[in-house]
């Protein structure tokens, strides 16, 4: 009886369970790139990188600010311009921050940067499969883009942008892949820009790619002649999809509206990006320096997109074409777009590029790759190291997590020393390292300038580049603005300091140098 009930059971049943077992459990190529990714950048040396640019220090306090009084700011709290107006254009990401350092310290900042970054590059590359690149070829120009936006992997809201950017292209891409030109995804747009607006200002990406996807569907339709029926049929998807873009646009308009400062947001954001002072000044939107190992990565990409153009024989959609072009000019531009137009370039080409099978093993692997669904991994490891971050980097006594400012880079002795000789003026420091300063020093003291050049204004930053560049009336900027300063020791500033009647060094190290004037010094 027994034998006869296990005999009734159905030919491979138990292959399908460890199947259904398979799909769930094994990780996938893109959960393993997810783990390397964030486990690379959590544990290793690269962590202490994550938070080589000192803004993220402004972004904490912001966020703390916020979390404390339950409001969004309007004014400018941390420098010495009393009462300015602000527009805190990144408020939402400041929140998360804040909370997690105040939660976990800096592990935590670095923690949840390494996973949008980890998961960016993991969805890059699902996406690749997706759109019929090869293993092989997909894998290796995840690397390259990977290697090209090290250039900015920092703690930083702009790594939203990167998966914003990732994800609104699969949502108008595969909406434009389809033959009845409808997908319902597309809606899901104007919610995602609801949050994108409020996170960072690249939520200007997701109107450049609804305009591009519009423009390719409306010179499509109008370049279809009705004389076929496939042709006509095209032709009605093409109208559909401008008529469905145009609405989704439009909502999209009205999502962006909704933050904290509505159309005013997007007036500041333009006039920033139109302000050629800006633009020829600050190092970020400087092209790129083809010498350095992430803007190689990413001259490689351009390359291999060439070739893959010239070599292909196939001819790419209008859409494509444009995102092409748009990526590659913003590349260039500014060093900045390096990481966003690396992720756009790969997604594009890497279905152009021939698959090398190795005798089926890449397709086989492919297939199997197509049917994994569990994702467990990605989400224990990130879920194990969260309780890591939140214990202080510790599991028992060992030391797993360390994110730290690197002291050779920011001035952590100096304010240090700022911090225990009580002086309680605004301090004025480089703008790469006021938000540094703004992070240690705040609430007691003020910084006299950051890196938000943007509140600051040009007239301010062209004074303050005249005195760091001891142009003629370099002095006028020290006038009446602190009675602190924290330099880099090697700066000509520096030097010159040093000589000054009215202004004392009262520490030096191999990093910075402290000064005080004469005044604050007689009242310490």
């Amino acid at each position: 009886m027994a034998d006869g009930s296990r005999s009734s059971s159905p030919p491979g049943a138990a292959k399908g369970v460890t199947s259904a077992w398979v799909r769930w459990a094994l990780p996938s190529m893109a959960d393993l790139i997810f783990v390397a990714v964030f486990t690379v950048l959590l544990f290793s040396s690269l962590s202490i990188k994550l938070l080589n640019d000192a803004g993220i220090g402004w972004h904490i306090r912001t966020g703390q600010q916020i979390l404390t009084t339950h409001s969004i700011p309007r004014v400018d709290p941390f420098s010495s311009q009393i009462q300015k107006p602000w527009i805190a254009w990144e408020w939402m990401y400041d929140v998360v921050v804040g909370s997690l350092d105040r939660s976990a310290g800096l592990n935590g900042v670095v923690w949840f940067t390494s996973v949008v970054i980890a998961g960016t590059f993991a969805v890059v590359f699902r996406m690749m499969l997706r759109r019929g690149a090869g293993l092989f070829v997909a894998i290796v120009l995840t690397l390259l883009a990977i290697a090209a936006s090290m250039i900015h992997f920092l703690a930083r809201p702009h790594v939203l942008s990167w998966l914003f950017a990732a994800v609104w292209f699969w949502i108008l891409d595969s909406m434009e892949s389809r033959a009845t030109g409808c997908d319902r995804r597309v809606w899901i747009l104007p919610a995602l820009m609801l949050i994108w607006v409020n996170l960072h200002g690249g939520f200007l990406l997701g109107f450049v790619l609804l305009a591009i996807y519009w423009l390719g569907s409306v010179v499509s339709g109008l370049r279809l002649k009705q004389t076929r029926i496939e042709d006509a049929l095209q032709k009605i998807a093409a109208g559909r999809r401008v008529r469905v873009l145009t609405l989704a646009g439009l909502a999209s308009a009205i999502a962006s509206l909704v933050n904290p400062y509505g159309w005013a947001l997007h007036r500041h954001i333009y006039e920033y990006l139109t302000n050629r002072f800006f633009m020829d000044h600050i190092d970020e939107f400087q092209s790129p320096n083809f010498h350095g190992v992430a803007q190689r990565s990413f001259l490689v990409i351009l390359l291999i997109a060439v070739a893959a153009l010239a070599g292909s024989g196939r001819k790419l959609r209008l859409s494509h074409v444009l995102l092409m072009l748009f990526a590659i000019y913003a590349g260039m531009y500014a060093s900045r777009d390096i990481p966003v137009s690396s992720i756009f370039l790969v997604l594009i080409v890497g279905p152009l590029i021939p698959s090398v099978h190795w005798g089926g093993f890449s397709q086989r692997i492919a297939v199997l790759e197509s049917g994994l669904r569990g994702h467990i991994w990605p989400v224990l490891v990130a879920g194990i190291s969260l309780g890591i971050a939140f214990n202080g980097g510790h599991i028992g006594s060992e030391a797993l997590m360390n994110a730290h400012f690197d002291p050779q880079r920011m001035p952590v002795a100096a304010v240090n020393f700022v911090q225990e000789s009580g002086v309680r003026v605004p301090v004025l420091s480089p703008d790469y390292w006021g938000g540094y300063l703004l992070y240690r020093l705040y609430p007691h003291n003020h910084v006299v300038i950051d890196d938000r050049h943007d509140f600051y204004g040009e007239g301010l930053l062209r004074s303050y580049l005249t005195m760091i560049h001891l142009e003629p009336g370099w002095e006028d900027f020290l006038k009446w603005r602190s009675g602190c300063l924290v330099l880099p020791r090697k700066a000509a500033l520096s030097t010159i300091l040093s000589g000054t009647p009215g202004w004392k060094t009262v520490y030096s190290d191999d990093v910075a140098v402290v000064f005080l004037s004469s005044k604050v010094n007689e009242e310490r």
